[in-house]
């Protein structure tokens, strides 16, 4: 919304500083700020507010070490997420951008699936909260809404470089070095496309097309279901992924902080001509917009963790975890990087994992043995390591680190080829 004002300003008055809202870094730098700022105050007041409601977490005793404490903390805590990502985009971000405008309606579709979730199970007093097929069909919903915009919106397309233009330094100069027009090095038609970047590989693109070539010349025609069963898969996987981490003290939240980071770093080569011509990446028109909504996010998470790292003053429930895990997912879609989730996102699929790994092991080993045995001491994994003696300042540090490892290590696949 200011986005639009001070255009206006800058254009028709000359207003001074006006001009500054055309630059993306200005704006995700405004984003940042805004977005920590509603975190930090805002935060208190609405644990506050919960406390008085007796919005409080109902811990299952699993025999941890410290759960009982944890009863009562208020939850929903999510809310703060939501609200400071939501208020920094709306007011910075280009409202017409249709990247901008999918991000908006994960981050609601998502949270509203949370927020019901969180609803039944405090205020109607039932553990289980919404049914689990319920949240799967949500999911699914946003899975779809997302493929098919993405395969059909005319908005939505990329730009790829001439091959000549994909050569190795020529005597010492990069042909990135020798041109100063970056333009010229891409085709000048923007077009529809299935096609996601690939790690580790020269010629790192992969058209999910090709999926169903053995179909012959009629497979076209299922390309954009083949796309949106893809989206429908990764949207779920990681929104259950965040979920399961959010089980010890800034877990989820700190890891989402990285993430998002990196997400940002992502965002912002692949909508800038220049640093898409030098990383030899397919150029995404308008994908730069993301940066402010990432920014957002970004800062929503880090101002949470203020009170939710340990010992917590609130959780941020379903409300917050699916959303953010939806946002992720959705973010490194639209900017096809997609597959490189399994780095980036490897600590939200290594606990999801270990919960899928137990469960069908002690199904297995009962109908082999006679008796259920177990691959870890409990899952998700956090679970396993507290039982082991860990505490959850240490597991959570160590997650971080090898959350921030996994966020270099996304980011040098560009060149790593």
């Amino acid at each position: 919304m200011l986005y639009y004002l001070f255009q206006y300003l800058h254009k028709t008055f000359n207003f001074p500083g006006a001009g500054m809202f055309q630059y993306i870094s200005f704006r995700a730098a405004l984003a940042v700020i805004i977005s920590l700022t509603i975190s930090l105050l805002f935060g208190k007041s609405l644990i506050n507010y919960l406390r008085r409601k007796q919005v409080g977490e109902t811990v299952r005793d699993l025999g941890l070490e410290g759960q009982k404490e944890k009863e009562g903390t208020p939850t929903m805590g999510g809310l703060i997420i939501l609200g400071a990502i939501l208020v920094p985009t709306l007011l910075f971000s280009k409202l017409d951008n249709i990247y901008i405008l999918l991000m908006l309606f994960t981050t609601v579709w998502l949270g509203m699936i949370g927020f019901l979730d969180d609803y039944i199970k405090v205020f109607k007093k039932d553990k289980k909260g919404l049914a689990g097929k319920f949240k799967i069909l949500g999911q699914i919903l946003c899975g779809v809404v997302i493929g098919l915009t993405m395969y059909f919106h005319p908005a939505i397309v990329i730009r790829e470089k001439f091959p000549e233009a994909k050569g190795q330094p020529i005597n010492g100069v990069t042909l990135f070095e020798r041109s100063s027009n970056h333009l010229s090095k891409f085709s000048p038609i923007a077009k529809k496309s299935t096609k996601t970047t690939i790690p580790f590989f020269k010629n790192n693109e992969f058209d999910y097309s090709k999926l169903i070539s053995f179909m012959g010349k009629g497979s076209k025609q299922w390309e954009w279901l083949v796309f949106t069963l893809v989206v429908i898969l990764i949207i779920t996987a990681i929104s259950n992924g965040a979920n399961l981490t959010d089980g010890i003290d800034g877990l989820a939240t700190g890891t989402s902080a990285i993430i998002g980071a990196t997400l940002g770093i992502l965002a912002w080569v692949s909508g800038n001509i220049v640093f898409a011509d030098y990383l030899n990446i397919m150029y995404l028109p308008d994908t730069g917009e993301l940066t402010i909504f990432v920014s957002a996010f970004v800062g929503a998470c880090v101002g949470f963790l203020w009170y939710n790292t340990y010992p917590a003053q609130v959780f941020m429930g379903d409300t917050g975890s699916l959303a953010i895990g939806g946002i992720i997912a959705t973010f490194a879609i639209l900017i096809r990087k997609e597959l490189l989730i399994p780095i980036l996102c490897g600590i939200f699929i290594v606990e999801n994992l270990s919960v899928v790994m137990q469960v069908y092991y002690f199904k297995y080993t009962r109908i082999r043995f006679g008796e259920g045995r177990r691959i870890f001491k409990m899952s998700p994994l956090h679970h396993h390591y507290q039982i082991m003696g860990y505490k959850e300042p240490k597991i959570v540090q160590r997650f971080f680190i090898i959350g921030i490892m996994l966020a270099v290590l996304t980011i040098i696949t560009l060149k790593i080829r």
